[in-house]
């Protein structure tokens, strides 16, 4: 029985990420866990109305998700629930499809869910978590700033009192620069009074719950003084009690359009959780189990949609919450789980004296924390050409969709690295004081009188084999002194494919044409599998392929490599 509760490493199926646990480490968990439902459930209160979802949903994704991540995840850390990333995108696509926070839209949310839960375990079977190393912290960090001046313009609207219609920030922006003549001042000042408490406390002391002072306290004031007397308007009531278990209701018709939503929040669910998780795995020494924890992340999803919540993710700031408050486990979300457990039994009442401009504040204060100029400065300082990118996909996340900018991010991500690829470092080797160093590879540079070393730094592929060939020629037709060997180290070079096979030999041949030598060094196992594979290494031959620079210019020298017109059939 105790075989069938472990995998083959012999580590536990289930409660990963909280054994092993003692008395002192669950009295310690516990604490962080209150102070983390202390912190979070004004959260994802907020995070409903950048979801669309009605306030209960947000309390919802603390609740059964938190305990299917729990029960089969394997970081200890990772905090699963509502994510404002994920809500966004949820909110762009759906908001067109139904009306917002209506009983039709849930369950459209709910099998969102259900979608991406079933991308997270065919990911799982597949082993598909690499796709996660596809979003560079980069686009990552545009991405996210994008998010946050979505979420905070979308804001306005409720913070001012004014009714914004639209559901793009560009138009949000032009309905509350027209309605400003008619904000309604009570609201802006209670609005601006939380935002300032929160960002505030914040800053003065990181650990104290300042969401949840301006909750408790906003309900209190509205409750004593009937703010909704004074036109400021109130949540809509919150159920209580425990959520319904059942699957969402949808027709067929409208999976296509749920597909892509959810195969958006997929990615974005893949590479911030396991981005996240192997952070604090690191920092803390601990073993992370990327596979079960994309088995969690899918139960997690799978509970939210058949609890009436929506797409839950793993939360870098909540984590960080926890981490702070002195969790080391999931047994602290568990008990944020409980927490949660009685508000929904005892204290749902009181929360529909909650004002819409507090809970719109709150997101506001959340939006800001996503804006990292700090981190774009850092990027502009160290490499000018990727701020461009992060800047580009923040643009496109602002004025055209979140959705969109998570597969623009993804784009250019690739092409960053196919740029890379297509143009890769390359170097003329020149030998001083007994050490090889780089110069440029222009025309007209030598390693030595009839010598050329050169370096290219990517493997070859259809792309760039072009270019490798044409820096080649520009290097053999520019040099000052007919060249006696032409030799290429290959060490960053590990593959090569068919089309740059068929370059490389149409090379060759020019190079035997011109009486030059084609010599290979550090050619790595790999490399020397395709020249066989592409019968390269025939024409290459085995004493033209060497595994040191050192060997060669010495077979050089010794007049070994000859400027023939042919050469040995080699071993390759």
């Amino acid at each position: 029985m105790r075989e069938n509760l472990q995998d083959r490493k012999g580590r536990p199926w289930l409660f990963r990420g909280i054994l092993p646990i003692d008395r002192s480490g669950a009295t310690r968990d516990a604490l962080a866990g209150f102070a983390l439902a202390a912190m979070n459930i004004p959260q994802v209160l907020g995070y409903t109305r950048i979801a669309g979802t009605p306030v209960v949903t947000g309390l919802y994704t603390l609740l059964l998700p938190v305990v299917a991540f729990a029960l089969l995840g394997s970081s200890r850390y990772l905090v699963v629930a509502a994510d404002s990333a994920t809500a966004a995108i949820l909110a762009a696509r759906l908001s067109g499809m139904a009306p917002v926070a209506s009983e039709h839209y849930v369950a459209l949310a709910g099998m969102v869910a259900l979608l991406a839960a079933a991308f997270l375990l065919l990911a799982r079977i597949f082993e598909l978590g690499f796709l996660a190393d596809f979003l560079s912290q980069t686009v990552l960090v545009g991405f996210l700033t994008g998010v946050g001046f979505q979420v905070g313009i979308a804001m306005l609207g409720e913070m001012l009192g004014l009714n914004v219609s639209s559901n793009r920030t560009v138009e949000q922006i032009v309905q509350v620069a027209r309605g400003l003549p008619h904000l309604h001042v009570p609201t802006l000042c209670l609005a601006a009074a939380m935002v300032a408490f929160v960002l505030t406390l914040r800053r003065v002391s990181p650990r104290m719950p300042g969401s949840l002072f301006a909750v408790v306290g906003a309900i209190a004031a509205s409750a004593g003084f009937d703010f909704s007397r004074h036109g400021i308007a109130l949540i809509e009531p919150l159920a209580g009690g425990f959520p319904s278990i059942g699957l969402p209701y949808f027709s067929a018709h409208e999976i296509p359009a749920l597909i892509s939503v959810a195969a958006s929040c997929f990615l974005v669910i893949v590479a911030q959780s396991s981005a996240t998780a192997r952070a604090y795995a690191s920092r803390h020494r601990q073993t992370l189990d990327e596979n079960a924890d994309l088995i969690g992340l899918a139960a997690a999803n799978a509970a939210a949609a058949l609890s009436g919540a929506f797409v839950v993710n793993g939360s870098p700031t909540q984590t960080a919450m926890v981490e702070s408050s002195g969790g080391r486990s999931q047994f602290a979300h568990l008990v944020t789980a409980g927490v949660v457990a009685l508000v929904l039994l005892f204290f749902s009442g009181p929360i529909r004296y909650l004002p819409r401009c507090v809970l719109a504040a709150i997101v506001f204060t959340i939006a800001v924390g996503l804006i990292d100029l700090r981190g774009l400065r850092e990027i502009r300082s160290e490499s000018p050409g990727e701020f461009r990118l992060a800047v580009t996909t923040a643009a496109v996340v602002v004025l055209i969709g979140v959705e969109q900018g998570i597969l623009l991010a993804i784009v250019l991500s690739l092409l960053r690295h196919v740029g890379h690829s297509y143009r890769p470092h390359t170097a003329v080797l020149v030998e001083e004081a007994g050490l090889w160093r780089p110069i440029p590879a222009v025309p007209g540079a030598l390693s030595a009188p009839g010598l050329l070393v050169f370096q290219f730094g990517a493997d070859l592929f259809y792309a760039n084999a072009g270019r490798f060939a044409d820096d080649l020629r520009g290097l053999v037709e520019g040099a000052p002194t007919p060249l006696n060997c032409l030799v290429v180290d290959a060490g960053a070079i590990t593959n090569i494919d068919y089309s740059a096979a068929r370059v490389l030999r149409e090379l060759l041949d020019e190079l035997r044409r011109r009486g030059v030598p084609f010599v290979v060094v550090h050619a790595e196992p790999s490399l020397l599998a395709d020249l066989r594979r592409h019968r390269l290494s025939d024409v290459i031959g085995a004493d033209h392929i060497f595994d040191t620079l050192r060997q060669a210019v010495a077979a050089i020298d010794e007049r070994r490599i000859h400027t023939t017109g042919t050469t040995s059939v080699g071993k390759g």
